[in-house]
């Protein structure tokens, strides 16, 4: 049978993460991208070495892993920091991902679902995938949304969705869309089940 790869993406607060899991529970291998970044600045992480090269030892936590808290107030401030830093870990998220790939196929997967949200912006995975799906919703359903699980300001959910892809550029590159505004979990699943079916997703191992 033939391996269908899914980019899976939306703006933050989306419901892009509960899309994902979703297809998982059909039986695709979920492959997070946001995880795999994660695990290579942990401490023995892949990336952890070059990042002491490049930003000093000063990012480098007590126990080994990225200063999460110093390296965003370095990248907020200055875009060169945050391009060496997406440099370096975006080939190694690409790397991992691959590893996760070919261990799922091992495992007799046929549905491979890449959850990235910065999809649009890499630039890299368009070419890695067979179909992008977007999790769409209006803006200001984004904001109350991370508001409410985060207690982050409007101001700063504001910011971190004018550093993600605009919704208008998003949609542009969706082979399709879920429309997840005013849905309930159920409502969502319902949907998640029409696009799979009508993509022709036959399972996923």
């Amino acid at each position: 049978m033939q391996t269908l790869r899914i980019g899976l993406t939306g703006g933050i607060g989306s419901g892009k993460s509960t899309v994902g899991a979703l297809l998982a529970a059909r039986g695709c291998a979920l492959i997070d991208a946001d995880a795999l970044s994660r695990s290579l600045t942990a401490a023995q992480g892949r990336a952890m070495p070059a990042i002491a090269r490049v930003f000093g030892a000063e990012m480098v936590a007590p126990d080994g892993s990225m200063d999460r808290a110093r390296m965003r107030e370095r990248v907020f401030r200055d875009p060169a920091a945050k391009q060496q830093l997406e440099a370096l870990l975006h080939p190694l998220v690409g790397e991992l991902a691959d590893e996760a790939a070919q261990d799922a196929l091992r495992q007799g997967h046929t549905c491979l679902v890449f959850d990235v949200p910065l999809l649009v912006e890499s630039g890299r995975w368009r070419a890695r995938v067979d179909r992008v799906w977007v999790v769409d919703c209006l803006p200001e359903t984004q904001t109350a949304r991370v508001m409410a699980r985060s207690g982050l300001s409007a101001e700063a959910v504001s910011a971190i969705m004018t550093a993600q892809a605009s919704r208008r550029q998003r949609l542009a590159a969706a082979d399709a869309v879920i429309y997840n505004d005013g849905l309930s979990l159920t409502g969502l699943e319902a949907e998640v089940a029409a696009l799979w079916h009508h993509q022709g997703a036959s399972g996923g191992r």
